[in-house]
């Protein structure tokens, strides 16, 4: 698909060196009577059906599939949440690219090592806010993950203690021997609400790992516009702010639900820490819908592709002689009016 606006732009060169070679030429008046078939349109009309043929085809090549039987299978795992700081303080890059960006490559790679465990997203700054419920589908996990930004919630702020209760309403295991709540924050948290919800996640058997996205020294907070930096959020003084890891947080969180903190500065020993705690815990067999058959979608596309190439041979580049004869732009007219003002 990136061949097509190459393509766009080379054709575009190409008009624009043709234009400037005619003019070199001849007028444009001397134009019209050496090549009055010539089309201005045309090539333009082949343009747009060769590239919609060629998307087409390489739609066909990637061949969709759309699942056509559901079957539902029985799996083991546990029950996973992860509640990720999205407070303007993970814009600062004092952890390269930036904390909010590092967060979402913990959770990735974190997805990436599961297996038949069941996931959900919640995304909180100066509230908590659901954004996937419990699900095996990972895609839907990483699309959702993707879609995360400093900007999606107003209310700024750090309330972790929101983010726990809203977690505590994920999980269905009656059993309560499942379930982990994953935290990713640089520690800040301006509610000062977090020791009641915490006691409460463990009373209902929810274990809390909580990874800190940060560095002790700190950064500033960029002010973005369109993804580029216009300055750095200042306080009443007109000074800088600095916004520092606060891991003791996190750590008292994790420690009060016999879970574990995590530095989250190296991502490879991240996964590897979360992979071997959640070996420890009991796993429990729950049901889930997949689709068992799919059927191949690519005759479309290649039918529209076939399609669009077969009318492109008909499409000449000059103009054809029936759509003069129907006289649309009123071009007669005009030059008989000429001729009788001479």
């Amino acid at each position: 698909m990136l061949v097509i606006p190459v393509i766009i732009f080379l054709f575009l060169i190409f008009i624009f060196w043709q234009s400037r070679t005619r003019k070199k030429f001849a007028s444009r008046n001397l134009l019209k009577h050496l090549a009055p078939n010539r089309s201005r349109s045309k090539p333009i009309i082949k343009l747009v059906l060769f590239l919609l043929a060629l998307a087409s085809l390489t739609l066909a090549l990637v061949n969709p599939k759309m699942g056509t039987k559901l079957k539902t299978v029985k799996r083991e795992g546990v029950d996973i949440v992860f509640a990720i700081d999205v407070s303007k303080s993970m814009d600062a890059e004092d952890i390269a690219p930036s904390r909010i960006e590092k967060s979402k490559q913990l959770v990735s790679q974190i997805l990436n090592s599961l297996g038949s465990d069941r996931v959900g997203l919640i995304a909180y700054a100066g509230g908590a806010y659901p954004q996937l419920p419990i699900t095996t589908d990972y895609s839907a996990a990483r699309m959702f993950l993707q879609a995360l930004n400093t900007d999606m919630i107003s209310s700024q702020g750090t309330a972790i203690g929101d983010a726990i209760e809203l977690a505590t309403t994920y999980y269905d295991d009656a059993q309560q021997t499942n379930r982990v709540l994953i935290i990713i924050s640089d520690g800040e948290d301006h509610e000062g609400n977090v020791e009641e919800f915490t006691e409460q996640a463990s009373e209902m058997g929810i274990r809390i790992f909580t990874i800190g996205v940060g560095t002790d020294k700190g950064g500033p907070i960029p002010i973005k516009r369109n993804g580029v930096i216009q300055n750095y959020k200042k306080d009443n003084r007109g000074e800088t702010v600095i916004t520092k890891l606060n891991p003791a947080t996190l750590q008292e969180i994790a420690e009060a639900t016999e879970g574990s903190y995590i530095s989250g500065n190296v991502t490879s020993e991240v996964t590897e820490r979360i992979t071997e705690e959640l070996q420890n815990i009991e796993k429990t067999e729950f049901e889930a819908k997949q689709f068992a058959d799919f059927k191949s979608h690519f005759q479309l596309f290649l039918g529209i592709a076939l399609a669009l190439l077969f009318l492109d041979i008909f499409v000449l580049e000059r103009s054809t002689a029936w759509l003069r004869k129907l006289n649309l732009f009123n071009e007669r007219k005009k030059k008989g009016a000429k001729d009788g003002s001479k």
